[in-house]
């Protein structure tokens, strides 16, 4: 493994006004053991003990520290539109993916419960670019350094760093605070996509947004 943070043209000074944070999908379904009919939790044991102990208190510091500097915080949840999932993409429904507008499991857990002036993206796919207005939202904004956590690495948060990166934003992927099913494969995904993105871990990325410009 490369030591953290990565050197990479990517690490420039956050800039204040110009700096968020994705949380990527960080709801009930996929990071509460039990919740998700298509995973045995006994055989997911790895990825949920990395969720509860390492993933999730990570990013909470982070989302206190973004608060408190007063930069924009943006989740990105799976679900659907509509109550019966007709509106989402082909790969969702032969996957048999389907979260209904407003159920319980669609919400992000309470550990990272959004504000009300939090932004919060439904998608009905893996790429939060392709199936929301993320970059609409992001310009609007003014952002320039896109944060990126959550789960899991090598699907949902692997397709926000290398979108982000190719509309042009310098994308921070915080290695700490993601996670996927097993180590060899969180591993081989930071191995694939560090040439999209900075690759740091929470307390250096926590020291960048507490010395933001």
């Amino acid at each position: 493994m490369f030591s953290l943070p990565h050197a990479s043209p990517r690490d420039l000074p956050y800039r204040r006004g110009e700096t968020a944070i994705l949380f990527v999908d960080m709801q009930n379904a996929w990071v509460v053991p039990g919740r998700d009919a298509h995973v045995d939790p006994d055989k997911a044991r790895y990825f949920y003990d990395r969720v509860q102990r390492q993933v999730i208190p990570n990013q909470q510091r982070l989302l206190a520290a973004m608060r408190e500097a007063g930069q924009d915080v943006l989740h990105t949840i799976i679900e659907s539109l509509t109550a019966d999932g007709r509106d989402r993409s082909l790969d969702h429904k032969l996957s048999d993916m389907h979260l209904p507008k407003g159920h319980p499991d669609a919400q992000v857990i309470d550990a990272l419960a959004p504000t009300e002036n939090e932004i919060v993206l439904p998608k009905t796919s893996s790429g939060v670019f392709n199936s929301t207005a993320i970059d609409y939202v992001l310009r609007n904004l003014g952002v320039r350094h896109l944060i990126v956590c959550g789960v899991v690495t090598d699907q949902c948060v692997d397709m926000a760093v290398r979108d982000a990166a190719d509309r042009g934003y310098l994308v921070t992927l915080v290695e700490d605070a993601c996670a996927t099913h097993t180590a060899e494969r969180h591993q081989a995904c930071l191995e694939a996509i560090k040439g999209y993105c900075w690759i740091a871990d929470t307390d250096t990325v926590l020291a960048r947004i507490a010395s933001l410009d």
